[in-house]
């Protein structure tokens, strides 16, 4: 390769980003921002449709490049381009087009940034509908929190998803991971090579401006893009059973529920009677997390780090949480906030940090200490440049080592290439 010539990176996005929607799209954002300080060409592509809230990349300087599901135009397009690298957002993305990309750009280097594992956070779901169905008692739910990463992979192991997505991390060259608890788990219970994995965590670097202190700030705060499963069951447990009880204790406190896309299952839960108040999106997520004085959070199941967190403790807005929420996010340091696993006592933790501002204070200083030693953007961007070069110097060999994605490549390529194939040719007849 030249050296005049500018990196090509592509990347295959599930969804156009939205950066202000969810914390998926903000780490897409982040990584992208990422190579333009290495002056990469950048190109973006999906086959989703625009949302309302899509980032304008153009103004970035990255090109946009819409794309078709099972459409041989992509071979086209992609062979003129000859990217030197591929991101795939989403392991889908990988599972679509993967076999295009090798056919046709075989030396560009495959990159899967995965945001969460899905399969994991689907686990979890399905563990907390059974746990549902078999109790009554639908407030305490510590049996669900941080079990054994043992336990986790034998809840996964038999589902479909489970196999799709770690087959496609095999496949690919290098994964991008936001949460150490995730590699852990594919490395040690899912023999994912820890040479093909990155720790690739949320990355901006602490604020340098006063917070909004103790005495200015009002309230509650919760916030989540509605289409996110997790996002929704916290709002029927606060609902239910958390804001009742903060509501005996703190007859005046409000709640401000903020989510893109507030379908109108939510919008039927705004009670300001209650001071439950479901407030749609936010134009200013960062704004309205500043005014706040405590973030609530309490999620019963998910999997990667929590965007709503992370912004919290850029806005030195203490935070309560769940073992879940918390996961793989403080390492051994000090929590933002505090974690609790029933209504009763995320309730107690939450009207307890509200009232008491010393409490709230060393909160607020955990969040800082917590953001500089662990997410610094200047530390994580230079990292995984670095990675990625490292891969691309040594890319026949880290393919001739993992043998295993190798295979997975030859027969599910070959397979989903035939299908793929079959489809186009239907759509074409029935056109």
């Amino acid at each position: 390769m030249s050296p005049s010539r500018a990196t090509k990176v592509l990347v295959i996005g599930y969804v156009w980003p939205e950066p202000r929607s969810s914390a998926a799209s903000g780490h897409v954002m982040q990584i992208l921002e990422t190579f333009l300080q290495q002056g990469w060409d950048i190109t973006f592509s999906s086959p989703a449709g625009v949302g309302e809230h899509k980032a304008d990349l153009l103004s970035m300087g990255i090109k946009e490049q819409p794309i078709e599901l099972n459409n041989s135009s992509f071979d086209a397009f992609v062979s003129q381009l000859a990217p030197d690298i591929v991101l795939f957002d989403q392991f889908m993305m990988e599972e679509q087009f993967g076999w295009r990309v090798e056919k046709h750009c075989p030396d560009a280097l495959r990159v899967l940034e995965t945001s969460d594992l899905q399969s994991l956070r689907h686990a979890r779901h399905q563990r907390l509908k059974d746990r549902l169905k078999a109790s009554d008692d639908h407030n305490d739910f510590a049996s669900l929190f941080a079990p054994a990463l043992a336990q986790e992979f034998a809840l996964m192991a038999d589902t479909e998803l489970a196999k799709r997505e770690i087959a496609a991390l095999l496949r690919c060259d290098l994964n991008l991971m936001i949460s150490e608890v995730e590699i852990q788990l594919l490395v040690e219970h899912f023999s994912v090579p820890r040479s093909s994995v990155h720790w690739c965590p949320l990355m901006l670097d602490p604020p340098t401006q006063a917070f909004v202190p103790f005495e200015d700030r009002a309230h509650f705060l919760s916030i989540g893009n509605f289409r996110h499963a997790p996002n929704w069951d916290a709002v029927l447990w606060m609902k239910t059973a958390i804001w009742p009880l903060i509501r005996q204790q703190l007859p005046g406190a409000q709640l401000h529920i903020y989510g893109a896309y507030t379908p109108p299952k939510a919008t039927a839960l705004h009670n300001p009677a209650q001071g439950f108040h479901v407030m749609n999106w936010a134009e200013d997520a960062l704004q309205v997390m500043s005014a706040a004085r405590i973030c609530l959070a309490p999620l019963r199941f998910g999997a990667g780090i929590k965007g709503k967190i992370f912004d919290a403790m850029l806005c030195g807005t203490p935070n309560i949480t769940t073992p879940t929420g918390a996961e793989g996010m403080s390492g051994d340091m000090p929590w933002a906030g505090e974690i609790a696993e029933s209504a009763e006592a995320i309730a107690q933790a939450a009207v307890r940090l509200y009232q008491d501002k010393a409490l709230w204070t060393r909160a607020q200083d955990a969040g800082v200490q917590l953001l500089s030693a662990r997410y610094r953007q200047s530390v994580h961007g230079p990292a995984l440049i670095d990675r990625l070069q490292h891969c691309r110097d040594n890319l026949l060999a880290l393919r001739r080592e993992n043998f295993i994605g190798g295979m997975l490549r030859h027969h599910q390529h070959k397979s989903t290439q035939y299908m793929s194939q079959w489809i186009e040719e239907k759509n074409r007849n029935t056109r």
